[in-house]
């Protein structure tokens, strides 16, 4: 790149220090960062237009200067079981990810993506169909809650780092995106409203257990021996459960917050008694709450889910066993609900308009 050249800066990405010390660099006072930041990450202004309080010279400046990440939502599913709603949403590249908005008792639940594609390569999951197209970067991470805040007209309680994508592969945006979204200068979302899923990244677990976040981490295990951890997770080849574990237990020692364990139910393939068993004896020692999920059935791969009664034996043995397990709420059925399955209905590679 020609050095005179300067890489354009996306402000949304900016943590309000940096965003200071940017505006500092050119001229502006202090005060107008924090301007700047309330208006995109309080009143989630769409553009600089939006942004009355500064000068229409220094809109303008901030235009010709920096990019702006608002998503556009190309397509709105919505349940008529429960009143789920998936977007799939438009980045700036054509590229397209997808989040879902949950109602529950207790506040509205929005499931963000963190990367565009996935190269874990989970044998159940919709999202690793295509591989790995690129990570994405805070403000493409925060502005899927705000976008959906906007769409909604509701206020978001808790998010959930668990649609498109393994965050522990994008880990230095993560960060960034936890720090902002429950710092007390954007949303002010409670860390302990924020839940992070990963399919088990050994060594990006206990960097972040070293982070002292009050965050929840979901380990997606699915499996509770490595040979069928390995048939269905290609992770699991180069970290065993023995480690996994010992990651879980750190990762409590470190913060004080419990270890989810997820755990989708598989015809045929882990939803035995002596699958229930194994979990029980897996779970114990992390005192961990283990969410059953009865798998989506996804088009492009073999697996089932199995009966309610199934699914139900199963449950009774972690309740036999003390063990705190509940069977997730099924959400968005209707409306594609596993993670990918809109983004690959509407083609992985094409563009928003193709996809419109």
């Amino acid at each position: 790149m020609d050095k005179g050249i300067r890489k354009r800066i996306d402000v949304k990405s900016l943590t309000l220090p940096e965003l200071m010390a940017e505006m500092t660099s050119i001229g502006e006072k202090g005060f107008r960062a924090r301007q700047m930041y309330e208006w995109m990450h309080v009143k989630l202004a769409r553009d600089f237009e939006g942004m009355t309080n500064l000068s229409k010279a220094l809109r303008e400046e901030c235009r010709q200067r920096y990019t702006y990440t608002a998503l556009h939502a190309v397509r709105v599913q919505e349940s008529k079981i429960d009143g789920t709603k998936k977007f799939l949403f438009e980045l700036s590249d054509g590229n397209l990810v997808e989040s879902v908005w949950m109602q529950y008792k207790h506040g509205n639940s929005v499931c963000i993506s963190s990367q565009v594609g996935c190269r874990m390569g989970c044998g159940f999951c919709a999202s690793t169909l295509g591989g790995l197209e690129r990570n994405l970067t805070p403000a493409e991470m925060l502005d899927q809650v705000y976008a959906i805040t906007l769409l909604t007209g509701e206020r978001v309680s808790n998010v959930v780092v668990m649609g498109i994508g393994e965050p522990l592969d994008n880990y230095d945006n993560l960060l960034t995106f936890i720090r902002m979204l429950t710092d007390e200068d954007g949303l002010h979302i409670s860390q302990r409203n924020v839940t992070v899923s990963t399919c088990g990244l050994v060594p990006r677990m206990k960097l972040l257990a070293r982070e002292k976040l009050q965050i929840t981490l979901a380990l997606s295990l699915h499996a509770t021996t490595d040979e069928k951890r390995m048939q269905l997770m290609p992770i699991a080849k180069r970290y065993p459960i023995e480690e996994l574990m010992e990651a879980c237990a750190y990762y409590f020692e470190e913060t004080g917050r419990r270890i989810t364990l997820e755990y989708s139910l598989i015809r045929g393939v882990n939803d035995s008694e002596r699958d229930a068993e194994r979990l029980c004896r897996l779970a114990r020692p992390l005192r961990c709450h283990i969410n059953l999920i009865p798998v989506n059935p996804v088009k492009e791969r073999d697996f089932t889910r199995p009966d309610a009664d199934r699914i139900r034996a199963f449950q009774n043995i972690l309740e036999k066993n003390r063990i705190n397990g509940s069977i997730r709420r099924e959400m968005g059925r209707d409306i594609d609900g596993a993670c990918g399955q809109l983004r690959n209905a509407a083609g992985v590679s094409k563009s928003a308009k193709d996809a419109g």
